[in-house]
């Protein structure tokens, strides 16, 4: 079995969160998902727990960021083009979300992020398979 991976954030409004990334093409898994918490399915092995910050506050004794103010962590995710990093980054703006960082455009690199309605980072990227082999390098 492949290694998963659950990324835990805290959300406001849960109802407001789901419908966010809905609106992106996501879907929850309902077995993970209740009244105060959503399994958002990324991929088959990515997913986000989206809880209400009481129901998160469970799960630690330090205090919850305010991700309006301060960057605990960015969330990267791949995508298999340039198109779909426009894609997916554009539909994010339309449904909700605001401008995080600027564009990069390495060439052989590209990328643009968003914040959701709880003002974590996102960043979408796609690098060129050949820079990939490179080792991160332009071919």
């Amino acid at each position: 079995m492949p290694q998963m991976i659950f990324v835990n954030l805290p959300v406001k409004d849960l109802e407001t969160t789901k419908g966010f990334f809905g609106k992106l093409g996501y879907s929850f898994n309902p077995q993970f998902s209740d009244e105060h918490t959503a399994c958002l399915v990324i991929s088959d092995t990515i997913f986000a727990m989206l809880l209400e910050e009481p129901r998160f506050k469970d799960f630690t004794k330090k205090e919850i960021t305010d991700a309006s103010t301060h960057t605990e962590v960015i969330l990267a995710l791949s995508a298999e083009s340039r198109e779909k990093v426009d894609e997916l980054a554009d539909t994010a703006l339309a449904s909700g979300g605001s401008p995080a960082n600027e564009t990069q455009d390495l060439g052989f690199m590209y990328g643009r992020s968003f914040q959701d309605p709880d003002h974590h980072i996102w960043e979408v990227i796609w690098m060129d398979p050949a820079a990939v082999e490179a080792g991160g390098q332009p071919a």
